[in-house]
């Protein structure tokens, strides 16, 4: 699975060209579902190239866009290693893809820069969260949803203590044992060397645990969701000595998280997180709904437009799987019933803007929006 920061949409989004491809597909984990993804995929590049062709690229111009896309469909070991949904995106001069948790309905889209609105979900105040599993033996992190958990590749990260203390003092051998007492609660842990006190055992370990969050900083950095920590609870108070991760929650799941199914983790975590996550969702409705009629909030989509181009939209809401094309000048925003060339999403415009001027989005199904409309906001001023 990939992790899509707003660095990476921000690069999307400025990436301007007449030949942007937004590319969204569900995709499949289990090899013998996965086996149509890479034929749906050439199907969507050959619509591409169409398109392509139809709005003035020559033949051999379109070929050379697709080109990227076409050598990844042949790419075995890709396909088989998907999460839920694909996004790609390409251009004359670009090309990137993301293996998401979220089953993305199928969409091809051309126009002059990428459509982002089926990402916003992975930007919501309460769209996401992490566990980092903690034990001796292996380290592990989750990125997680209400319903999905998806384990992230680590990188420059030690995958066991007794990895970090292998290239700590290899004249220790740091030892550990755990007793158990019942269930997975009551599980602990005591770790020791030879020779060595228990201040001494704590100190290894937290320098093992700031390894960790050293790498952490650099995958979490532009992160505002919450991690949870799973492990035995001896070690919690530890790794928080280490941590730096802003969003890192008091409340954990004591016990040894190896071999533990990541579906009954994620259950497990979604309890403790679920009251953190929606309560941000839950306060921007009471105040959109508090603030209607007094000229705070907005429904029409040409004021929120250009109040997200101005850094005015404090939280947006906006419906998925709804677009509304026209196009945006300051001084002049038109809304069409079909897409003409040139054209762009406004919902997805104003989503983005208001992401990057630091406002919240929520991506709401239409028949939950706080107003029978595809866009609503609450302005900052």
């Amino acid at each position: 699975m990939d992790i899509i920061t707003k660095s990476d949409l921000k690069t999307l989004l400025e990436t301007r060209d007449f030949s942007c491809i937004s590319i969204y597909m569900p995709t499949h984990r289990t090899p013998q579902e996965a086996k149509q993804d890479p034929i749906r995929f050439k199907n969507l590049l050959k619509r591409m190239e169409q398109q392509l062709v139809a709005t003035g690229f020559s033949d051999s111009k379109a070929k050379a866009i697709s080109a990227r896309g076409r050598a990844l469909v042949k790419d075995l070991l890709f396909w088989q290693y998907q999460s839920d949904g694909l996004a790609v995106f390409m251009a004359s001069e670009f090309f990137r893809y993301y293996r998401l948790p979220a089953s993305f309905e199928e969409l091809m889209i051309l126009t002059d820069r990428f459509h982002i609105n089926p990402l916003l979900r992975f930007f919501e105040d309460d769209g996401k969260f992490y566990i980092l599993t903690l034990s001796r033996n292996q380290v592990k992190l989750f990125q997680c949803s209400r319903h999905s958990i998806t384990e992230v590749e680590l990188k420059n990260i030690p995958g066991s203590l007794d990895e970090a203390i292998k290239y700590h003092e290899p004249e220790k051998q740091l030892q550990s044992h755990t007793t158990t007492h019942g269930g997975r609660g009551e599980r602990t842990a005591i770790f020791h060397g030879h020779g060595a006190g228990k201040d001494e055992d704590k100190n290894i370990v937290l320098r093992f645990f700031q390894q960790i969050d050293r790498g952490l900083q650099k995958i979490l950095k532009e992160e505002n969701a919450p991690l949870l920590l799973a492990g035995v609870d001896y070690l919690f108070p530890i790794y928080r000595d280490a941590n730096s991760y802003p969003q890192l929650l008091a409340q954990g799941i004591p016990g040894n998280p190896e071999g533990l199914n990541p579906a009954v983790l994620q259950k497990e975590a979604w309890i403790i997180v679920e009251p953190f996550l929606l309560k941000a969702r839950q306060d921007a409705f009471s105040r959109y709904r508090q603030l209607a009629g007094s000229g705070n909030t907005s429904r029409d989509v040409k004021t929120i437009a250009l109040a997200a181009h101005e850094g005015r939209v404090g939280e947006l809401f906006t419906a998925v799987g709804i677009q509304r094309w026209g196009t945006f000048d300051p001084g002049a925003i038109d809304i069409h019933e079909e897409q003409r060339p040139g054209d762009e999403d406004l919902l997805d415009f104003a989503a983005v803007r208001t992401l990057l001027n630091g406002g919240a989005v929520y991506a709401v199904k239409p028949d939950e929006m706080p107003d029978p409309a595809p866009l609503a906001a609450v302005f900052r001023y």
